[in-house]
């Protein structure tokens, strides 16, 4: 009788960085094998606060999941994450530039409210991690911020995105992260999630998506060649700067040579990417 290893692990891929690539190879290759320091950006601090509102806001029994009650959390969570990144209180000049900061924040904690009401929801897991090994032996994981089951036992994985929702144009891309997560949720139990949905709290849409067993097959195989790209740029040691309209928020400007910079010399490292359980950054809700 035969018992099959499983296979080593030759890399870790999760949504955030596979993104990074597919944006700019140079931005991934900062981020990931240099592992620069990346100033917080107000933007990316909202999203992570807004999603530990959301996220404490199941923690209260149903009755009480009110507009209130979400706001109510804000100080405190604002609070908590200053304690854990003291940084972030350099993020405004004075305290009515963070008074409007945070206004916004409660504005799309209301515009959650208006998207589903959180009484009638029991999510079967908030903030999950869940990784997955391929037969090729590349682990993807990452974090779902809600995961709900039917009583029949379907799935729903939900996404909250404190930017606008993307035009016709890009709305693959943003599915992609969902895609991705619905593979490793597949491989981990076999079933493939009923309905992926993006929820955009900056203008208050909702994007649906039903995947089947065709799309996640077509999504290992995009993660696999983004891996297999990942890895011939390890190996030539070339990581391309790919200029687009995102360059305005990068942090690496002045490394960049498409903006007259000069990168470091690459360092003698693999992927840094493979921390089980590592606690997510303020750049994932970007």
């Amino acid at each position: 009788m035969s018992i099959t290893e499983p296979p080593a692990i030759t890399g870790s891929l999760s949504p955030s960085r596979a993104g990074d690539f597919m944006t700019c190879p140079l931005l991934y290759r900062f981020r990931v094998i240099d592992q620069l320091p990346e100033r917080p950006s107000p933007a990316a601090v909202r999203g992570t606060l807004v999603h530990a509102v959301l996220e404490r806001l199941y923690d209260l029994p149903a009755a009480e999941r009110t507009v209130a009650a979400a706001q109510s959390l804000l100080d405190p969570q604002w609070d908590k994450l200053l304690g854990q990144v003291p940084e972030y209180s350099a993020l405004f000049e004075d305290d009515a530039e963070r008074e409007r900061w945070l206004a916004q924040a409660r504005q799309m904690l209301e515009r959650y409210f208006a998207l589903e009401d959180p009484r009638l929801l029991e999510p079967a897991r908030r903030e999950l991690y869940v990784e997955a090994v391929l037969d090729s032996g590349l682990m993807l994981r990452g974090y779902i911020d809600r995961l709900d089951v039917a009583p029949t036992g379907e799935l729903r994985v939900v996404d909250y995105k404190t930017g606008n929702a993307p035009g016709p144009d890009f709305e693959a891309k943003a599915l992609f992260q969902m895609k991705f997560y619905a593979l490793v949720l597949w491989r981990l139990h076999g079933t493939v999630p009923r309905v992926l949905q993006l929820m955009y709290l900056g203008n208050g849409e909702v994007l649906r998506y039903a995947p089947d067993e065709a799309d996640l097959r077509a999504t290992e195989r995009k993660v696999q060649a983004l891996w297999e790209a990942i890895e011939r740029s390890l190996t030539t040691r070339e990581w391309r700067a790919r200029r687009s309209r995102l360059c305005d928020w990068c942090d690496y400007q002045a490394l960049c040579p498409e903006w007259g910079g000069t990168p470091p010399p690459v360092p003698d490292r693999r992927p840094g990417d493979a921390v089980r359980g590592s606690r997510r950054s303020a750049t994932d809700e970007l």
